[in-house]
């Protein structure tokens, strides 16, 4: 690379990063700043510590195809399962894909996961823009008829619960209107947990095709997230895994390639970590104290990504 071209690529990479400064109001401050540390591991090792009482999950996103690479997704989901006990899954959006017919359900969730449904685990999903309005009814993804909505996972301990756990947001990125961000900045300020992830649809940061929707949707939502102390956001919508360099002390990561696949999609960009779009994926994530540890896996049972995030006060 020549020097002019070295100068370009290091001016490309300071003004997206200061344009990143100039999204939030001055005003915005955080509690904590997450540090990353990543992870090498050996073919089929496991990374996540499964300590005692941890919360302990999966990501899915942009799954509902009802065809051959979801259903394979699903049985690494299964296979990794045995070793990596969660007990829940969040749906990061599009989790039924038209056409849309009477056996929607069964065919593109149902079915697939049947396994994991049998064992006791819950999905908790947020709505992407292929998803039909009244899912939010639909039982098995426990939305109760809210576009968004808040739970929370405790540690546990063998005399019950300990430590403040982890609370979620599932939000509608279809529409940040007033009223849901009036909720979402109430339910942050609310919130005493020690973790808070939030999950929704569209990513706020990308490397794929969708960076100028990315934008717009940021200037609308992240100074409330960046306020409200939130570590991590989860987002699909890009079919590929992709890990942000944290921004503004949030970790931000797409898992949009549990049943849909861009391969190539993913472009140079500073702000990108470690990326994925050769195949698809889903993501596990234990979080226990300060720590949060992930791993995301691949169609074939191999890990592309994985890490741990530790909390601290700035």
């Amino acid at each position: 690379m020549t020097r002019a071209k070295k100068k370009a690529v290091l001016l490309v990479a300071w003004l997206a990063m200061a344009a990143c400064h100039r999204d939030l109001p001055r005003e915005t401050r955080r509690q904590t700043e997450p540090v990353v540390r990543e992870l090498r591991p050996a073919a089929g090792e496991l990374v996540l510590p499964l300590r005692d009482g941890s919360v302990r999950f999966a990501v899915i996103g942009d799954s509902g195809r009802g065809d051959d690479p979801q259903r394979e997704v699903a049985a690494q989901m299964v296979a990794w399962r045995e070793r990596f006990a969660f007990s829940f899954v969040l749906m990061l959006g599009d989790n039924i894909y038209p056409p849309h017919d009477a056996n929607d359900y069964l065919k593109k969730f149902e079915a697939p996961y049947r396994a994991l449904l049998d064992a006791g685990v819950s999905f908790h999903a947020a709505i992407g823009n292929h998803d039909e309005p009244d899912e939010i009814n639909y039982k098995g993804f426990n939305m109760d008829g809210r576009r968004y909505y808040t739970f929370r996972e405790g540690e546990k301990s063998l005399k019950g619960l300990a430590g403040a756990g982890v609370r979620f947001f599932a939000l509608d990125s279809r529409s940040f209107d007033r009223d849901q961000l009036a909720w979402l900045k109430k339910a942050l300020d609310d919130s005493n947990t020690r973790w808070k992830i939030a999950f929704f649809h569209h990513p706020l940061y990308t490397s794929g095709r969708y960076q100028a929707g990315a934008r717009s949707l940021r200037s609308a939502v992240e100074p409330i997230l960046v306020d409200g102390d939130v570590d991590v956001v989860l987002s699909g919508h890009e079919h590929f895994y992709e890990r942000i360099v944290p921004q503004h002390g949030i970790a931000y990561f797409i898992s949009g390639g549990a049943g849909s696949l861009r391969r190539g999609d993913i472009r140079p960009s500073a702000a990108r970590a470690r990326g994925f779009d050769t195949d698809y994926h889903f993501l596990m994530i234990e979080v226990s104290g300060d720590e949060l540890w992930f791993q995301a896996i691949s169609r074939t049972g191999a890990t592309i990504d994985a890490g741990v995030i530790t909390r601290h006060a700035p």
